[in-house]
């Protein structure tokens, strides 16, 4: 398999508006990443007869993307057209690329949907890092004249963070997104306190501990976890926020004044196949800037 750093990035496009507005930013993602972008048609169906040349030329979709200025700024891109499934097809593309990414919804389905299907299926499924560009229309973006929402004043990408267990992965990719965007990281992980044990399923202190000391072992768990990182990277500023609130609510928070929210995508090892964790779920709901969901493993 070929290294991360010359895989292209995929976009996944489909004529809506959405799409388009996530091969605007995957053409960015591109171009500070010196990657090649490949603009992807997936067509729900599957034909006898080819559709479309292996550049996607007389597929309607692409050609009509082709024929647009948007197509004429964005870096080295390729087109693609292919049928099938697209809940298959689209996850599987991770397996190519170095980042796959597409809007929060499509042509199909209900238009008051927060996510479609697909942007559930490649984040739970796809073996890269996958990000959704979410409709400038969430609650509490700010919007220009034009409609789309505004970046933030100041450049940040955010990223969660368990304290109490490793998530390389999402780490290392938001502090490598920082770098390139010349943009502060903010890391905030949330706690519960006082805590919910098992079995009696009442608020109990897991420890003879007060909350501050509880919170003072795991900061330094944090510490830990992100030490190495640092040292990687350290001309990225960085700020720790370790709060008492849920995890999910901070990311989507942070949403609000930061160009990318990194998730990993799921906390706890389940027996079956690949699943979306709960934070990164509500965060993918929720979020209103692009949201970054990676899989398990080293760093992406």
């Amino acid at each position: 398999m070929a290294e991360s750093g010359s895989l292209p990035v995929i976009v996944a496009v489909d004529g809506s508006v959405d799409s388009e507005r996530a091969l605007r930013w995957a053409g960015e993602a591109a171009r500070l990443r010196s990657a090649s972008l490949q603009v992807v048609h997936v067509w729900p169906y599957v034909t006898a007869a080819r559709v479309a040349d292996d550049d996607g030329t007389g597929d309607p979709v692409l050609d009509e993307l082709r024929a647009q200025p948007l197509a004429w700024s964005l870096p080295d891109v390729q087109f693609r057209s292919l049928s099938g499934l697209t809940e298959t097809q689209l996850p599987a593309l991770g397996a190519e690329a170095q980042l796959l990414v597409l809007g929060s919804r499509g042509r199909g389905g209900f238009a008051s949907l927060l996510l479609g299907s697909n942007g559930l299926a490649c984040a739970a499924q796809s073996a890269c890092p996958v990000v959704v560009v979410p409709r400038p229309d969430r609650g509490g973006a700010e919007r220009g004249e034009n409609g789309e929402a505004l970046p933030p004043p100041l450049p940040q990408v955010t990223v969660g963070v368990d304290a109490s267990s490793e998530e390389p992965g999402a780490i290392g990719f938001a502090l490598t997104e920082a770098r390139r965007r010349a943009a502060r990281l903010k890391v905030v992980s949330g706690y519960s306190w006082p805590m919910l044990m098992p079995p009696a399923f009442e608020y109990v202190t897991a420890y003879a501990t007060t909350q501050r000391e509880y919170e003072g072992a795991l900061g330094a768990e944090l510490a830990d976890a992100l030490a190495p990182h640092r040292a990687r990277y350290p001309d990225v500023d960085v700020q720790v926020e370790l709060r008492n609130v849920d995890a999910a609510g901070q990311l989507v928070e942070a949403s609000g004044e930061s160009d990318l929210v990194v998730v990993a995508r799921r906390r706890r090892r389940l027996p079956v196949g690949r699943r979306l964790g709960t934070v990164a779920h509500a965060v993918l709901l929720h979020a209103v800037c692009p949201i970054a969901v990676v899989p398990e493993g080293p760093e992406a």
